[in-house]
Parts: C-alpha cells; sequence; structure tokens
C-alpha cells in the first residue's frame, strides 16, 4: 500500500495536534509546579509562625510554672522562716536594679535587733548545678544591692520541689538550708547537726 500526499499532510496535521497538545500539557504542568512551590513556601512561613508562637508559649509556661511554684513555697517557707528562724520581714519577689546591674530574689527574710540576721530563698520547680551557684550569687552581691543590711549575718536556703540526693548533699555542704515539698508544704531538710554557711 502506498502513501499518499494526502496521507502525509493528515500525518502532519495529527503530529502537530499532539505538538501542540504536549507544549498545553507542559504549560499546565509548569503553573502547576510554580503554584506548588508558591504553596510550599507560604506552608513554610505558617510553619515558622506556629512554631515561634509556640516558643512564646512554652517560655511563657516556663514561666507560669516557676512563679506557680513560688507561690505554693511561699506559704510554707513563710512559716519556717518565722517560727524556726525568728525572721519579722518577709518579702517575695524582691527585684533591685542599681547602676546597671540587676539582682532578682524569690524570697527575702529579715529581723533586726538581737537577731539581726537575713535570709534569701531561692526557689526551683526543679533543683540543678547551676542552682547553687545562683544562690552564692545573689549572696555574695547581696551587700552590694541591700547596704542598709550590711551588718546583718546572712544564710541561704535552697527549696525545692524536685532534687537529687546528689544535690541536696552538695548544697548541704556548701552551707546552705535545703527546704523540699512534702505534702505540698515545704519543709526544711536539712539534718539537726547542720552548720549553715554565712556570708
Amino acid at each position: 500500500m502506498a502513501t499518499t500526499a494526502e496521507d502525509v499532510w493528515q500525518l502532519l496535521a495529527e503530529l502537530t495536534a499532539a505538538q501542540k497538545e504536549t507544549e498545553r500539557r507542559q504549560q499546565e504542568t509548569d503553573r502547576q509546579i510554580k503554584e506548588t512551590g508558591q504553596q510550599l513556601k507560604e506552608l513554610g512561613k505558617q510553619t515558622d509562625r506556629q512554631l515561634k508562637e509556640l516558643g512564646k508559649q512554652i517560655g511563657g509556661l516556663g514561666s507560669k510554672f516557676g512563679s506557680f511554684t513560688e507561690g505554693l513555697a511561699l506559704p510554707s517557707m513563710e512559716k519556717i522562716l518565722r517560727q524556726r528562724f525568728g525572721m519579722e520581714v518577709i518579702s517575695p519577689s524582691v527585684r533591685v536594679s542599681k547602676e546597671g546591674q540587676h539582682i532578682e530574689i524569690d524570697v527575702l527574710a529579715y529581723t533586726n535587733g538581737n537577731l539581726n540576721t537575713a535570709y534569701i530563698v531561692e526557689v526551683k520547680s526543679h533543683a540543678r548545678e547551676e542552682s547553687i551557684t545562683q544562690l552564692k550569687s545573689i549572696l555574695q552581691r547581696f551587700r552590694i544591692f541591700f547596704p542598709e543590711h550590711k551588718d546583718k549575718q546572712l544564710y541561704g536556703i535552697l527549696a525545692a520541689v524536685d532534687m537529687s540526693p546528689e544535690l541536696r548533699q552538695k548544697t548541704l555542704q556548701e552551707g546552705f538550708y535545703v527546704a523540699r515539698i512534702h505534702d505540698q508544704v515545704f519543709e526544711l531538710d536539712t539534718p539537726e547537726n547542720f552548720q549553715p554557711q554565712g556570708y
């Protein structure tokens, strides 16, 4: 069977139509790829925003939990500070700024007169090694921020919801009192013969 000119023209017309269809499909695919790229970029931005927001919420939750722990500690620590140590003034959440320096004390308790003593209480939900360093730093800098208490004997108490036995031992060795939560109340967890380190 011989191919006629008409067959060739027919074949060329079909080929041209097929090529146009391929180009149309290619353009459609390019458009979809571009659209998908835009959607992915937008999704990425949205995910970044959500992660930032989540980070803020988690940070806020941490500080709320810290405030909750401090609030939980205050009534029982106040009782200990008054009854066991004879403190007259008990102030929660003391913040002082002086010449560009800052100090933040969870609980400050003191008494004048014969006792003439002050206690710094650092409250932690989970005590760590840094908690001891932080308490020590506050005690060492205390008189700079509170010159009116410069002649007082100064002691530290680390109060924690959660504290390992090793950390408790280290805290006591540093000369700090330890208070831990028991039945939703903070109690001193210090041996009878404990000798605190005065500052």
